[in-house]
């Protein structure tokens, strides 16, 4: 981990001397200018707003995700029906859904919420999905033996069977639900990271740019990480 990171810094520097200050800045001088960036009373308060729309936009993706994911997966006339509509859904590119949201919505918290939602709650259903019909049906014959009613069955047996697959949709979903609410932002939003970065790139603020990517990419991939080592230490590989 640590080497990737000496090999990325060491390509962002050598890309930095290629290109020059016209379009990048150095490692160092994205440092320093996001340790000045976060002293202002400013960036909180956009980065309060990203958050917030951020945890709402991730609630609503896992929540409506394991509830389509478990539906589906226990009942096969509803998983043959609906899907295929899920994949097709999924393979959309979903930019093309942002005159439908902000008609729907406005500008604001509204539009960026369903953005993000809309980007994580397909990947999560559909790693429900499979999660749930892969259960050995050993297990299930087992809890039917034991007596259990479906919703017992359920929190029982399927979901913890299952959970290790649906883990792994909802790493994917996390990624996906920010990614999109970040979008939202950008395109339908007057505050947030995203807006300020939007605004940065009109202005052709390098400084600015490059300090909100790297805080991105660091803050993501360290999230990223930590969930890739809770799924190792909860569900080790055999």
């Amino acid at each position: 981990m640590a080497l990737l990171a000496v090999a990325l810094l060491a390509a962002w520097q050598g890309l930095y001397w290629c290109i020059g200050r016209i379009a990048l800045r150095s490692p160092l001088d994205t440092v320093r200018f996001t340790v000045q960036l976060v002293t202002t009373a400013a960036f909180w308060t956009h980065f309060a707003e990203t958050a917030q729309a951020f945890a709402l936009a991730l609630l609503l993706a896992v929540a409506m995700g394991l509830l389509v994911g478990f539906a589906l997966g226990l009942n096969r006339f509803l998983s043959e029906m609906f899907e295929p509509v899920l994949v097709a859904l999924y393979s959309i590119p979903k930019i093309t859904l942002y005159p439908l949201l902000l008609l729907s919505f406005g500008l604001g918290m509204p539009a960026k919420v369903a953005f993000g939602t809309i980007h994580g709650v397909i990947p999560i259903a559909l790693f429900t999905v499979s999660a749930v019909r892969n259960v050995r049906r050993v297990f299930i014959k087992s809890g039917r033996v034991m007596g259990l009613r479906p919703p017992e069955m359920v929190l029982r047996i399927v979901l913890p069977a299952a959970m290790p697959e649906i883990f792994a949709g909802l790493r994917i979903g996390f990624s996906l639900t920010l990614i999109g609410t970040l979008l939202g932002e950008m395109f339908a939003a007057q505050r947030g990271l995203g807006f300020l970065l939007m605004n940065a790139i009109g202005l052709h603020n390098v400084d600015l740019i490059m300090s909100l990517t790297f805080m991105l990419v660091l803050g993501a991939g360290t999230l990223t990480a930590a969930l890739l080592y809770l799924n190792e230490r909860l569900y080790p590989r055999r």
